[in-house]
C-alpha cells in the first residue's frame, strides 16, 4: 500500500526556548514503526539525532495554527513539529497516524513475548538509581518490544518469571496509593482563596493522573495475558485483548470533583418518591393502547438548546468524567451529567425527524418509480435539520425500558405536492403555523393525518422502535435503532445500528434505509453536532437505489455538515439525480435533465406535532415520565434535575434486577421481535392486506 511506504522530508522541530525552531530532516520508517530525524538530508547515512517509537503514540494537529502538530510517544517523549503549509501537515499527520495504528494494533494482535530486561525498572530498585535512567526513546522499544527484528535460529526467548509481575503489581499499588493521596490533597483544598480545589490546572492534573493509572492497569493486564501465553504456549481459545472497564464507579454524578450527596428518602420531594414507587412495568397493562387523535393538541413546547452557560460552569465535572474514560470505550452504561441533556427524550427526537409531513406524504404521489425514489431522498435529507434543537450538542434523555411516545400531524391536502414541480411547500414557517391552527375547524376530508408511536424495547443494548403511518395514503415506515456511543477523546461518537422500512402500499414498493453516525465535537469548549458515514437506500422492486455520504470535516479546509449523494437505476447503472450541500443549510438537487433545485432548510415550513396533555398521558409516556427533569432543567436547577433523573434510573435498575431474579422476561407493548429487528404489532401493510382479503371474499 502507498500509505505504508517510507516518507521523508524537512520539518521544523521545536527544541527549547533558547534554540527555538530548527529545520531537521525527518524519515518515517513504516516497517520498523519509527520516526527518525537527522541534521540534514546529507547525514541520513549517519546515526539519527533522535528516534521515536510510534507504537502507542498519539499524533495531534495543533490548534495554534494550521502548520503545527505534535507526536507524543508512549515513552513520554514529545516532538513538536511544523510543516510548510496545511496540506503538508495533513500529509505527515495522516501517514504517521496510519503507521501508529498499524504498530499499536500489532501489540494486541500478535502479543510478542517480552524480554526479561523489559522489567529492569522493577528489578533495579529505586527509579533514582543510575541503572534505571535510560534514554526516553528506548523505553517504548524495550517495553513493547515492537519491531520486525528476528531472533537467531534456535534461540528461545527466556520465559518471564512470575516475580517480575509481582514486582510490577507492587509498584503499581504504590503509584495508585500516591495518586489517591494526590486526589485527596486537591479535594481538601479550600473552595476559595489563592489556590482552590477548583483550579483548572489542578482539575486537569486530576483527570490526567486518573487516566494514566487506568492506562497502566490496561498495560498490566496485557502483560498478564502475555505471561499466560508463554506458560501455556498460546492464549486460550476466544481470548481477546481489549480496553478494560473503568476501575472507578461511574454510577454517581459528580460536581466539582466530589460525589453528590442526595437527600435521605424522607426528605425527597413527593415527585421523586412517586418516580421510584411506580409499579413494575410488566405488572401494568401491556395491552396496546389506541390513542384518540381528538385528544391530541398542537404542541406549544419550544425548547431550544442554545444555552452554553451550564457547559462553561460545569467544566470541572466534564474533566472529572473524562478522567475515567478511555478511547473507544462504550458509553452505554456510563451515566452522564444532567446539565448536558436536552429537554426531551430520544423517542421524541425520532418523532421530530417527521416534522415535514407534507414531504413524507408527497413520496407516494410520485408518478414513476424514479420520481418516488428521488422524493424519498429529498424527504430523508430534510429530516435531520429539525431533529436538532439548536446549534449546541446536547444529549436527549436515555429512554427507560417500556417508555413510549405518541404524536400525530395534520396536513392540509392542498399543501401536499402532487406533481414533480411542487415538492416543497411555498409557505414560510410562520404561515405554516397559522395554517395548522386553522385545521381545527376543517372537516376530516380536508387534511391527512400522520400517526407516530415509539417504544424503548430494550435497555441493554438500548434499542428503540418507531412507526409512522398515513392511512389515507396507504403508506407507513417502521424502524428500529440501537444507539452505540463511544468515547473518542475530545469527541463522542454515536452509531445508529438498525434499519428502516418505508412501505408504499399503493405501489407495492418497499424502501430500506439506515441512519448516519452522529458526533459531538469539542466537548470541552463549545460542543457541536456533526453527522458522518455512508447511508444506502434501496427499492428491490423498482431497481432504484441511492447512496448518500455525510462528510465529517477534515483537519484542514473543507466545509462543515457537507453531504453528497446520487440516485441511480441499478439495471442500467444510470445516475438520475445528484445532491450536494449541507444537511442543516442549503441542498442542491440536480436531475438527469440538468435542471437544478435548491432547498433552504432554514426556511422550510415546519408542521407542529400534536400531543396529548400530560394529564391524559400514561405513566410511561415520555413527557409525563420525564416531566420533573424537564421542569427542573427549564428552571435552571441542575441539582434537582439530577435528583429526579437519578430516581428514574435507580428504579429501572431495581426493576431489571427483580426481573433477573425472578427470570421474568420483559413484555413489550407495541413492537414485536422479528429476527434481528422489531416490527410494530399492527402495521398498515397487515391491515390493508386483511381488508383486501375480506373484500375479495365478499
Amino acid at each position: 500500500s502507498d500509505h505504508m511506504e517510507n516518507i521523508y522530508g524537512y520539518l521544523m522541530k521545536y527544541t527549547n526556548l533558547v534554540t527555538g525552531w530548527q529545520y531537521r530532516f525527518f524519515v518515517l520508517n513504516n516497517e520498523a514503526g519509527l520516526l527518525e530525524y537527522f541534521v540534514n538530508e546529507q547525514s541520513r547515512h549517519l546515526k539519527p539525532r533522535g528516534t521515536l517509537q510510534l507504537a502507542g503514540a498519539v499524533i495531534s494537529p495543533s490548534d495554534e495554527d494550521s502548520h503545527t502538530f505534535t507526536v507524543n510517544a508512549a515513552s513520554g517523549e514529545q516532538y513538536k513539529l511544523r510543516a510548510t503549509d496545511a496540506k503538508e501537515r495533513q500529509h505527515w499527520v495522516s501517514r504517521l497516524q496510519i503507521c501508529t495504528q498499524h504498530h499499536t494494533e500489532a501489540i494486541g494482535k500478535n502479543n510478542p513475548p517480552l524480554k526479561s530486561r523489559s522489567f529492569s525498572l522493577a528489578s533495579q530498585g529505586s527509579a533514582n538509581s543510575p541503572g534505571v535512567q535510560r534514554r526516553p526513546s528506548q523505553n517504548a522499544v524495550s517495553f513493547f518490544n515492537v519491531g520486525h527484528h528476528r531472533l537467531p535460529t534456535g534461540k528461545r526467548v527466556p520465559i518471564m518469571q512470575p516475580d517480575h509481575l509481582v514486582d510490577v503489581r507492587e509498584m503499581m499499588s504504590q503509584a495508585e496509593g500516591q495518586q489517591r493521596d494526590l486526589i485527596r490533597s486537591i479535594e481538601c483544598l479550600p473552595a476559595s482563596g489563592h489556590l482552590t480545589s477548583l483550579d483548572q490546572d489542578l482539575l486537569m492534573l486530576k483527570a490526567t493522573s486518573m487516566a494514566t493509572m487506568n492506562c497502566l492497569n490496561d498495560c498490566f493486564h496485557i502483560l498478564q495475558l502475555q505471561h499466560a501465553s508463554q506458560q501455556k504456549g498460546s492464549l486460550p481459545a476466544g481470548t481477546t485483548i481489549s480496553w478494560l472497564e473503568p476501575k472507578i464507579s461511574l454510577a454517581n454524578h459528580f460536581k466539582n470533583g466530589a460525589a453528590q450527596n442526595f437527600p435521605a428518602e424522607i426528605n425527597k420531594p413527593a415527585s421523586v418518591r412517586e418516580e421510584q414507587s411506580i409499579a413494575e412495568p410488566c405488572q401494568l397493562t401491556r395491552e396496546p393502547e389506541e390513542i384518540n387523535p381528538d385528544e391530541e393538541l398542537e404542541d406549544i413546547c419550544d425548547d431550544k438548546e442554545d444555552d452554553l452557560g451550564a457547559v462553561e460552569e460545569q467544566r470541572s465535572v466534564i474533566l472529572h468524567l473524562l478522567s475515567q474514560l478511555k478511547l473507544g470505550m462504550d458509553l452505554t452504561r456510563v451515566v452522564l451529567p444532567t446539565f448536558i441533556l436536552e429537554k426531551r427524550s430520544l423517542l421524541e427526537m425520532y418523532a421530530d425527524f417527521m416534522s415535514h409531513p407534507d414531504l413524507f406524504i408527497a413520496i407516494t404521489n410520485g408518478t414513476t418509480p424514479e420520481e418516488r425514489m428521488i422524493r424519498f431522498v429529498e424527504y430523508y435529507l430534510t429530516s435531520f435539520h429539525e431533529g436538532r434543537k439548536g446549534a449546541i450538542a446536547k444529549k436527549p434523555y436515555n429512554p427507560i425500558i417500556g417508555e413510549t411516545f405518541h404524536c400525530s400531524w395534520r396536513m392540509p391536502k392542498s399543501e401536499v405536492a402532487t406533481d414533480a414541480g411542487s415538492n416543497f411547500s411555498a409557505h414560510s414557517p410562520s404561515e405554516q403555523v397559522i395554517l395548522s391552527k386553522d385545521l381545527e375547524g376543517q372537516t376530516e376530508l380536508d387534511y391527512y393525518t400522520v400517526r407516530f408511536v415509539a417504544e424503548q424495547v430494550s435497555h441493554h443494548p438500548p434499542v428503540s422502535g418507531f412507526y409512522a403511518e398515513c392511512v389515507e395514503r396507504k403508506m407507513c415506515v417502521n424502524a428500529h435503532v440501537w444507539t452505540k456511543s463511544k468515547f473518542l477523546g475530545m469527541s463522542i461518537g454515536v452509531t445508529m445500528v438498525g434499519e428502516g422500512l418505508l412501505s408504499l402500499l399503493e405501489h407495492g414498493e418497499e424502501y430500506t434505509f439506515s441512519l448516519p453516525c452522529a458526533y459531538a465535537r469539542s466537548i470541552l469548549t463549545v460542543p457541536w453536532v456533526e453527522l458522518g458515514g455512508k447511508v444506502n437506500i434501496n427499492c428491490a422492486k423498482t431497481g432504484y437505489s441511492a447512496s448518500i455520504n455525510f462528510h465529517t470535516k477534515p483537519f484542514y479546509g473543507g466545509k462543515l455538515h457537507r453531504v453528497t449523494g446520487e440516485v441511480k437505476q441499478n439495471t442500467t447503472n444510470t445516475v438520475v439525480c445528484r445532491v450536494q450541500g449541507e444537511w442543516n443549510s442549503v441542498l442542491e438537487f440536480t436531475y438527469s435533465n440538468g435542471e437544478p433545485k435548491y432547498v433552504d432548510l432554514t426556511k422550510l415550513s415546519v408542521t407542529r406535532k400534536r400531543v396529548r396533555p400530560l394529564e391524559k398521558q400514561g405513566p410511561f409516556e415520555s413527557r409525563r415520565l420525564w416531566q420533573h427533569v424537564t421542569e427542573s432543567l427549564r428552571d435552571g436547577d441542575i441539582d434537582k434535575a439530577t435528583e429526579h433523573k437519578r430516581a428514574l434510573e435507580e428504579r429501572q435498575r431495581n426493576e431489571e434486577r427483580l426481573r433477573a431474579e425472578t427470570e421474568t422476561p420483559w413484555c413489550t407493548k407495541y413492537f414485536l421481535k422479528e429476527g434481528d429487528g422489531w416490527v410494530y404489532h399492527k402495521p398498515l401493510w397487515k391491515t390493508v392486506s386483511a381488508q383486501t382479503q375480506q373484500t375479495d371474499a365478499n
